[in-house]
């Protein structure tokens, strides 16, 4: 191990207490990713020094943050990702046991003093932090005496205690998994925040349906349904029950950032089920929204299917142009159909930001299709009309189109 006193930590200098103001959210992100990016790279060669600097971003971190603008969530999301990425290089460090404790007493201090917070997805991994059974045990212990009062009778003692999610995690990295349920029997509400450790300890012991039950009996108005049926579909998919699973989870666990992402996702988690039964599954999910489907379709070569979803509700103009432009030599036909949504779209004034570029590209990338597939004169006849019908009141497309058609 190289010594950690003497090893120069770039991040370091980068994260004095309040080195970012109140608009500094994009350096900051840039910074944390940065932090993140080194630290592995020391890790990589050598890992209990990568752990050690891993600790010591996340003693500086929150902060380093103190004043920077965190309402668009961008800094606060950056962080959550190098928490969980680095406490996954603390735990992998083959460290002596003097020093994890040390690393455990430093991250626990910093959790208690990070005030924004920062670091509240750090006790989530405490049990990993432990690594073995037996120092979690030993962890829990100082916890849950806490725990127990913050959820019990007394008004005096009660309420939240940061340590909550550590002392569920240490007790399951224990295997103490019956004091789980206990504890999580005192819990005044539900929140899936401290029940998903009931499901895994249910898990542990071998109490699949109850666990299935258990994680449904959580769900609320406060709750991710999103979060909740992905840990129901993969006990169900771990069961073998994947018809099962698809048929009731499969649609709400894996929604992206994405119409194609969530379509590809499911497709890859149930790879013995038909692609266009899935596309038709969730077109069907979101009815009024057909259209944005359009490049899940394609992505599969349903073509026909793709055109049909384009026309049937609105889809981005530029999707449509950029996919009649790929295929305006290899699939002309589909080329023209995706050119003339795409131009349809732009006359009733769909599209982002819309510029006469974009109408241009439309147009050219569909009448270089029709070429290649031979009805030029039947596609101009069709972008005529429907630029001659076009209804907003500034009538843009025509007059970006007017001179060539």
């Amino acid at each position: 191990m190289g010594n950690p006193a003497r090893h120069k930590w770039v991040f370091r200098a980068r994260f004095r207490k309040n080195a970012y103001g109140w608009r500094g959210s994009r350096l900051a992100v840039k910074r944390v990713r940065e932090a993140v990016s080194e630290i592995r790279k020391v890790a990589r060669r050598d890992p209990v020094l990568g752990a050690e600097g891993a600790v010591i971003f996340l003693e500086k971190v929150s902060p380093a943050l103190g004043h920077v603008d965190s309402s668009s969530g961008a800094i606060g999301m950056a962080v959550y990702r190098a928490v969980a990425a680095l406490a996954q290089v603390i735990a992998a460090a083959p460290a002596e046991d003097g020093l994890r404790d040390r690393w455990l007493d430093r991250l626990w201090q910093a959790v208690s003093d990070d005030d924004i917070p920062y670091l509240e997805l750090l006790p989530e991994y405490w049990g990993e932090l432990c690594v073995t059974p037996e120092r979690a045990s030993r962890q829990a212990d100082e916890f849950i005496g806490i725990a127990r009062a913050a959820w019990g009778p007394d008004p005096r003692l009660r309420g939240y205690f940061d340590g909550t999610p550590a002392c569920l995690s240490a007790l399951l990295k224990a295997g103490r998994h019956e004091e789980i349920m206990e504890l999580l029997e005192l819990e005044p509400h539900k929140f899936w925040h401290y029940r998903k450790f009931g499901v895994r300890a249910l898990l542990a012991m071998g109490r699949k349906a109850e666990a299935l039950r258990y994680a449904e009996d959580t769900r609320g108005p406060n709750e991710s349904d999103r979060v909740i049926s992905e840990a129901c579909e993969e006990i169900l998919l771990s069961s073998g029950l994947a018809d099962e699973a698809y048929n009731r989870y499969a649609i709400e666990a894996n929604r992206k950032t994405t119409y194609l992402a969530t379509f590809r996702a499911v497709v890859k988690k149930y790879p013995n089920r038909d692609p266009l039964d899935i596309l038709n599954d969730l077109v069907e999910s979101t009815p009024g929204d057909e259209g944005k489907w359009f490049a899940s379709a394609r992505s599969m070569g349903f073509h026909d299917e793709a055109i049909e979803l384009a026309n049937r509700s609105p889809c981005d103009p530029r999707t449509l142009t950029r996919a009649a432009r790929d295929t305006a030599e290899s699939e002309p036909r589909f080329a023209v159909e995706a050119g003339i949504a795409a131009l349809r779209w732009l006359t009733r004034g769909y599209g982002y930001e819309i510029i006469g570029q974009d109408v241009m590209d439309a147009y050219e990338y569909t009448m270089k299709a029709a070429g290649n597939a031979g009805c030029t004169q039947e596609t101009l006849e069709r972008i005529r009309k429907l630029v001659a019908g076009e209804g907003s009141s500034d009538r843009f497309v025509n007059r970006i189109l007017g001179g060539h058609l």
